[in-house]
């Protein structure tokens, strides 16, 4: 089994913040994953980077989730996620986005093994069938395990989209995005709950 922890030290609250410093990096992620996120449904998300990407780098430890449509497959979503995918055609973007949530990395593994990747299902939103094809493809690559402390926006932002904002990479920078307020989509006893169980069956399982 190979399990490489970093842990990020964060102070957080339950009630309403605002951001502290100017955020410009945002991460894109699936939008149905993004809504999970910013539900509190979740707070794991598995990556391996973009095409052209070298395995995946966690750029800043604060940022913006960006919503992706074109890529996402309803299949390899768990019920009911997979009724939420709005279906486009390939190289599709929308004029304008949403941006409604930023987020902290708390915690970051980077985990190898089947048996521990498989062990994670419960925490997210795919299938494992989507776990399986993640760990086949660039299969030399670990995959990363980010925890996010998510913070939803109390007014959504709506941006316009533009064409640097495309292509398969993880990371984009953003025009400006006002400092809004933000509340945290879980407490932190729920939040450190979830952290305590995603962490204990990382360590354990393999």
């Amino acid at each position: 089994m190979s399990v490489t922890p970093t842990v990020t030290t964060t102070t957080v609250t339950t009630t309403t913040v605002t951001t502290t410093t100017t955020v410009k990096t945002a991460l894109k992620e699936w939008a149905v994953a993004v809504q999970a996120l910013s539900r509190g449904e979740t707070i794991l998300l598995l990556r391996k980077g973009g095409i052209r990407e070298q395995g995946f780098q966690v750029s800043e430890p604060r940022f913006w989730l960006y919503p992706t449509y074109e890529h996402q497959k309803p299949h390899l979503l768990k019920p009911p996620y997979e009724q939420q995918v709005m279906p486009v055609e390939s190289g599709w973007h929308p004029e304008t986005v949403e941006i409604g949530a930023w987020a902290e990395v708390t915690h970051s593994f980077e985990v190898s093994a089947a048996a521990v990747v498989e062990s994670l299902l419960p925490f997210h939103i795919w299938t494992a069938d989507w776990v399986t094809e993640r760990l086949k493809w660039k299969p030399r690559l670990p995959l990363t395990v980010l925890l996010l402390r998510v913070y939803r926006l109390n007014q959504p932002q709506v941006i316009p989209y533009r064409s640097e904002y495309g292509g398969c990479k993880s990371w984009i920078q953003l025009e400006s995005v006002p400092l809004l307020e933000a509340t945290p989509t879980l407490s932190d006893f729920d939040y450190q709950q979830q952290v305590e169980a995603i962490s204990h069956v990382i360590a354990t399982a393999g």
